[in-house]
């Protein structure tokens, strides 16, 4: 029986291919030909790094389109991820789960952080998450901390409303539950 390749050296191995490829093109005087491998290397190097389905993941989340999400990242085997993506694949599980079990996204959204987010307004957003399930757990102190860690993190303001909403909602959780009637 076949054990399946990690799918990160096959491509490792393509790249390779391609960069010697446009160096074997330019030793023989074919620059054109040359220059436009290395535009394929750089393409295949681009996909060695990233995981397109993490990419179309995140696309489909930040359309609102939830279902296909999912579906996306179930596409994904984390181990074949890079410690980097592998953060961006938990923070997407935790966000997704929020809606449905706030203990799974909390395990997940922490994993997240532990594992290494790159940039600080998706370490806000994860913290910011990671407050709004402190508070349906009415850990109080806990999402407040948070809070104030993710507004020190969102530096462009990108999550100021989300972050004031998610503060009413700590400060005044009676009105926050009579709004939802």
């Amino acid at each position: 029986m076949l054990k399946r390749i990690d799918t990160r050296i096959v491509k490792i191995l393509v790249s390779a291919g391609a960069l010697a490829y446009a160096i074997y093109l330019f030793a023989v005087g074919q620059t054109g030909a040359g220059i436009g491998m290395l535009f394929v290397t750089a393409i295949f190097v681009l996909a060695t790094l990233q995981s397109i389905r993490l990419i179309m993941a995140f696309a489909q989340l930040r359309t609102q389109k939830m279902d296909e999400a999912r579906v996306w990242l179930g596409r994904i085997n984390p181990a074949h991820l890079w410690p980097r993506r592998r953060a961006y694949y938990s923070f997407l599980q935790g966000s997704l789960l929020m809606e449905q079990n706030m203990n799974e996204a909390e395990k997940h959204l922490k994993e997240a952080l532990k594992l290494g987010l790159k940039q600080n307004h998706d370490k806000a957003a994860a913290k910011l998450n990671l407050a709004v399930v402190a508070s349906a757990k009415r850990r109080r102190q806990e999402a407040m901390s948070l809070l104030n860690e993710c507004k020190r993190l969102d530096d462009k303001g990108m999550l100021k409303k989300d972050i004031k909403m998610v503060e009413q909602a700590i400060k005044n959780p009676q009105q926050v539950m009579r709004g939802r009637r």
